[in-house]
């Protein structure tokens, strides 16, 4: 690589694996493949912009045919760390490599655990058992009305999540009530979020609002972000990333609430930095349709994402690189409602960015975070292979 990248634009599309995992069957998710099902599912999908960066050329997608000519360079990577969730996936790019998984708990948590809350918190707790956010609040939410119980469940990925309506328990008061549970959790009870699900309306209406909010376990080392942002350059967070890293390592962060704002603001991101990483997720794709089994609703919100990336690639300057990858699958036309452990897509982008470049399976995502920091010349003592020079262009 002859000169670094002014910007790195990486945008995770939270649970858009594409299948195929070598160890898929030790996570009961042989069989699951995101992208591909969701496809089939559908009747083929509809993403000419993604499809010409390379993404035909990775797997077999219904309506996505490979490229004869890619735009992009693309690859695959899968996963190290023996885990599906959200945290474990985002840490692995940045640079962590964890040598067991976050407790779960699919009969609920212990006792002695909901005890503790219960006194801490000065409340007694509904629920306490493995469920579909969206399910538990129709089934318990009347029930917290009337008593004003916060709804204490979890789900196959290693959470303590708190539900409550917010003309019953106000949201800085939800707010509280999570960080009194990420403070309790800790040693072998260590989850890996505690998230706030704040929900309104009537009960044959109920429905999430947006001011969801996660409280992570913060990294137990530095990460490439930390490397980036100790080098002097900006390491702008878009989305639920600052979360995920529990603040750490950023130089801005620009909260969203959905994967439209999470465009419009790395686009805004991006002509605002001087030189650094952008590091955004969009979250609907997992939250939204993911686990809710909802395939077409999934389709639809690729289709909308790939109809807005002609907006990022048209916001790239010209030493600018748009990395697109995922974080974990999450398969909606299986009848699991959670993560699934599958291998994820890279596609890249810019005038640096040698088309039609395959970079191949990566054996960690830890390689991504090693060519993000390779392309803006930065130094690591962090795990990864960096393919920054199989990507870019050589000087004459």
């Amino acid at each position: 690589m002859t000169t670094g990248a002014r910007a790195v634009c990486l945008i995770v599309l939270d649970s858009a694996g594409i299948g195929d995992a070598p160890d898929a069957a030790a996570f009961d998710d042989d069989g699951s493949a995101t992208l591909p099902n969701i496809a089939r599912a559908v009747g083929g999908l509809s993403l000419p912009n993604m499809a010409s960066l390379g993404l035909g050329n990775i797997v077999a997608i219904e309506g996505v045919a490979p490229a004869e000519r890619p735009r992009g360079a693309y690859g695959s990577m899968v996963e190290t760390s023996p885990g599906k969730d959200t945290t474990t996936g985002h840490w692995e790019i940045a640079g962590i490599v964890l040598d067991k998984p976050f407790p779960l708990y699919p009969e609920g948590f212990p006792d002695e655990l909901v005890e503790a809350f219960e006194r801490r918190a000065g409340v007694e707790i509904l629920g306490n058992y493995a469920a579909s956010g969206t399910e538990i609040i129709k089934d318990l939410g009347e029930e917290h009305m009337r008593t004003g119980r916060p709804i204490v469940y979890t789900s196959g990925d290693s959470v303590w999540q708190i539900a409550a309506h917010v003309d019953v328990i106000p949201l800085e008061r939800l707010y509280e009530l999570c960080s009194i549970a990420r403070e309790l959790l800790t040693g072998e009870h260590e989850v890996g979020r505690v998230i706030a699900r704040p929900f309104r309306g009537p009960p044959d209406g109920f429905e999430r609002t947006a001011d969801r909010h996660d409280y992570a376990v913060p990294p137990p080392s530095d990460t490439v972000l930390d490397e980036i942002k100790a080098a002097g350059l900006e390491v702008r967070s878009v989305g639920k990333i600052y979360d995920i890293f529990a603040e750490r390592g950023f130089t801005h962060t620009h909260p969203t609430h959905s994967n439209d704002e999470g465009i419009t603001a790395s686009i805004e991101e991006l002509r605002a930095t001087g030189r650094g990483l952008i590091f955004a997720n969009l979250v609907d794709f997992d939250q939204a349709y993911g686990h809710r089994n909802d395939p077409s609703g999934y389709a639809e919100a690729l289709e909308a994402f790939d109809r807005r990336l002609p907006e990022l690639l048209d916001a790239l300057g010209a030493d600018d690189v748009l990395i697109l990858t995922a974080d974990h699958g999450n398969d909606p036309t299986t009848p699991s409602t959670d993560h699934s452990r599958e291998k994820v897509f890279v596609l890249a982008a810019g005038s640096s960015v040698e088309p039609g470049v395959d970079v191949g399976e990566r054996s960690s995502f830890t390689d991504l975070g090693a060519t993000v920091v390779d392309l803006l010349e930065v130094a690591s003592a962090l795990p990864g292979r960096s393919f920054a020079s199989e990507l870019t262009r050589r000087g004459d």
